[in-house]
């Protein structure tokens, strides 16, 4: 199982290198990661995707705790969440598809932020299922280039599950 971790940092030198070592060291994989400023002055959020079950997790999370430079260690995994990741996709668009690569990047709701005779470099922005499936919508076109963020990721303060609403919606 995938898990999402929220951890809190001292916004210093070599903190994500001494996590990105702890998880080698370890021989776990980390599949996104994304770091940022947080609320707080002097402090960095790390969003990761880990793959493992709840022990390894909980292991990787008191190895964390050890680390100096590490505050505060959330698995939001369970937690309601709003996620979101950036892509960038470049999809050959020549003349005789470019108004159906438009059209389908209207329906995800992508931003067109280059154009060329042959491409169109589309920004979507969205939950990681959003980002599989305009991949695989425009596959046939050809795919020239992919530059995606890891995921992003904070609790949802109304503690609303948009998943369970999601499946409720199509049971009915």
């Amino acid at each position: 199982m995938k898990h999402t971790l929220s951890v809190l940092v001292e916004d210093e030198a070599g903190v994500l290198s001494r996590i990105s070592s702890l998880f080698a060291r370890r021989g776990f994989n980390i599949e996104s990661l994304a770091v940022g400023p947080a609320e707080q002055g002097g402090v960095s959020r790390i969003t990761m995707v880990v793959p493992g079950d709840d022990r390894v997790i909980e292991q990787l999370t008191k190895q964390l705790y050890k680390l100096v430079n590490v505050l505060k260690v959330q698995d939001i995994t369970e937690t309601p969440c709003v996620e979101r990741e950036l892509m960038l996709l470049k999809v050959n668009a020549t003349s005789s598809n470019r108004s159906e690569v438009i059209e389908i990047s209207q329906i995800f709701r992508c931003r067109i932020v280059d154009v060329a005779e042959d491409s169109v470099t589309l920004e979507v922005v969205g939950d990681p299922g959003k980002m599989v499936a305009i991949v695989q919508v425009l596959q046939k076109f050809g795919l020239r280039e992919i530059a995606r963020t890891g995921k992003i990721s904070l609790p949802r303060e109304s503690g609303v599950n948009t998943e369970l609403l999601k499946s409720l919606q199509t049971k009915v």
